[in-house]
């Protein structure tokens, strides 16, 4: 196996902070994903033609090809930068699998639109709290600060993490769009523990919902038209192919993050809904970039 490669914080992780009245779009192409937290300011951004305000204390989520135009009054941005080595499996980093778990359940989600990151105003006290403690440690760098620092980036990525799932106050859902709130509440458990081999049993779901294995189960089958089992097993295989394609993690590796029994019962499951192994999969796509 290859060993651990020591790499600085500041590869995986970058913490920005600066007041300008001018916006510098470079991105540099190594940043898997990012958060720009609006310490003081106003202003608006713009992705794809979708134009956003923003005021102090907003908080935004950017993935890897989202790169934001900004038009900025005097603002001093806070932005944590997390960096594509954070596939790597050669970084040993305190809550990694932690951070890359929150980030793909933030970014991949299905409802996941260009817009703030928070809908509850407890949750945002609580995150402009956390990221006072982080800049005081990454200033201090007393003992364990790396560590402290890294539970509480964990923190806030759980907290970005449940206002995705929220139910947004200022839509009052007529009664017709329930039904699918309730299949979106189903959805977004699944894709919350997809790691949990556990809690993703039919009994085990059947029981956070207070029904029967049965109901559920013939529920999901109805509305979505897949079984529950089917729906695990291809959002398992998104992830999959997502990481062939971003990390350095070997087919086995990825088997066993993802709860299948080893390589070989991954690459069989792969080959049937993707008509590909693992490893054709991933070769295709390197050889379409080049």
């Amino acid at each position: 196996t290859s060993a651990m490669i020591q790499l600085n914080w500041q590869d995986i992780f970058i913490i920005d902070r600066f007041s300008t009245s001018r916006w510098d779009t470079v991105n540099k192409g190594d940043i898997y994903f990012q958060i720009l937290f609006i310490e003081e300011g106003s202003g608006r951004i713009t992705i794809d033609h979708k134009v956003t305000s923003y005021k102090s204390r907003d908080i935004f989520v950017f993935a890897k090809n989202e790169v934001p135009d900004i038009k900025t009054h005097e603002t001093t941005f806070i932005i944590f930068k997390f960096t594509d080595l954070l596939f790597s499996s050669k970084v040993s980093l305190p809550d990694k699998q932690n951070w890359l778990r929150r980030s793909e359940f933030i970014l991949n989600h299905p409802k996941r639109k260009f817009q703030e990151a928070l809908k509850n105003i407890e949750d945002r006290d609580l995150i402009w709290r956390i990221l006072f403690f982080i800049r005081k440690e990454n200033t201090a760098k007393e003992q364990y600060y790396l560590q402290i620092i890294a539970n509480m980036v964990s923190t806030i990525l759980s907290i970005i993490a449940r206002n995705v799932t929220e139910k947004n106050p200022e839509h009052i859902t007529p009664k017709s769009t329930k039904k699918n709130e309730r299949i979106d509440e189903i959805y977004a458990y699944i894709r919350y523990n997809i790691y949990d081999t556990n809690l993703l049993k039919i009994s085990a779901i059947a029981k956070h919902f207070h029904i029967t294995s049965s109901t559920l189960s013939n529920y999901f089958k109805k509305e979505t038209g897949n079984s529950l089992h089917n729906y695990i097993l291809l959002y398992k295989l998104e992830i999959a192919k997502d990481r062939l394609l971003n990390s350095d993690f070997t087919v086995s590796q990825i088997a066993i993050q993802l709860g299948f029994t080893d390589e070989s019962h991954l690459t069989r499951i792969f080959k049937k809904y993707c008509d590909a192994t693992p490893k054709q999969y991933k070769d295709s796509h390197v050889l379409a970039d080049e």
